[in-house]
């Protein structure tokens, strides 16, 4: 059954005169995205502040082992903006061809500076998660505090000028809970394993917000100075945070 379906939405896509990508955004959407938008009851405020063109870095707080947050981010902003982001994702999305065939599909791709530069140079809109899997893998005790964040995203900035667009993202940490999670595998086989504690996504509402961008004058030698890219990234992530804590407070229900 699973080997028809695979061979019918690749046949649909062959007959399709769109892109990869276009085909993820126009014909999955009808088939999951939309129905996890209806049943998560998904509002989305502050997309203006989201470039009609150009490139653009949007983060996010992460949390939810099996990253609905990535892909919700980038279906509301292909709904909202009629663009196709790309998304910076977990290499546990590429250690297998018959995986990773489908997350290209969905417009992921693997988490290099060479990839998410190019598609900034192409003046696309890309998705990253500065806490990387410290952010998405963290037991839910810990919900709606950031992990420390990666320096990656504001090298970028400083390497392209392209603006960064933080967003935040509230009931996800409700929909996909984590009970703790396994370090020692890092050094193993280099990935954080997470212990879930539910694998049919909770009903909780998801609200995302798009704050006001962060503008970093385009300079290529201080993104090579490591003092100066990490003192970016620690502002950010406090701005992030203190975004992210009154998102949170204004929320009067979770459930319901």
């Amino acid at each position: 059954m699973k080997g028809l379906l695979t061979k019918v939405v690749d046949q649909a896509w062959k007959a399709s005169s769109h892109t990869r990508e276009q085909f993820a955004y126009r014909v999955l959407p009808n088939f999951l995205l939309e129905i996890l938008t209806k049943y998560l009851r998904v509002e989305s405020s502050g997309v203006s502040n989201l470039p009609k063109s150009g490139p653009c870095i949007v983060i996010a707080n992460h949390s939810g082992y099996m990253g609905f947050d990535a892909l919700m981010l980038g279906h509301q902003i292909h709904h909202h903006r009629k663009r196709i982001p790309k998304i910076v994702a977990h290499k546990l999305w590429f250690l297998r061809p018959e995986i990773s065939v489908h997350a290209h599909k969905l417009g992921m791709v693997p988490a290099t500076l060479a990839n998410a530069r190019a598609i900034l140079e192409k003046k696309g809109i890309l998705i990253l998660f500065p806490e990387g899997e410290e952010g998405n893998f963290k037991p839910s005790r810990y919900r709606y505090r950031l992990r420390r964040f990666r320096r990656g995203f504001a090298r970028l900035a400083l390497q392209t000028g392209a603006p960064i667009i933080p967003a935040t993202v509230v009931g996800a940490e409700e929909t996909s809970l984590t009970l703790s999670q396994l370090r020692w595998t890092k050094d193993l086989v280099g990935i954080i394993i997470p212990i879930p504690l539910n694998v049919i996504p909770l009903p909780a509402r998801w609200s995302i917000r798009f704050h006001e961008p962060i503008l970093l004058d385009k300079d290529p030698e201080l993104a090579e100075d490591l003092k100066h890219v990490t003192r970016i990234s620690m502002r950010v992530r406090k701005e992030v945070q203190a975004l992210l804590k009154a998102h949170v407070r204004e929320r009067t229900t979770i459930f319901l």
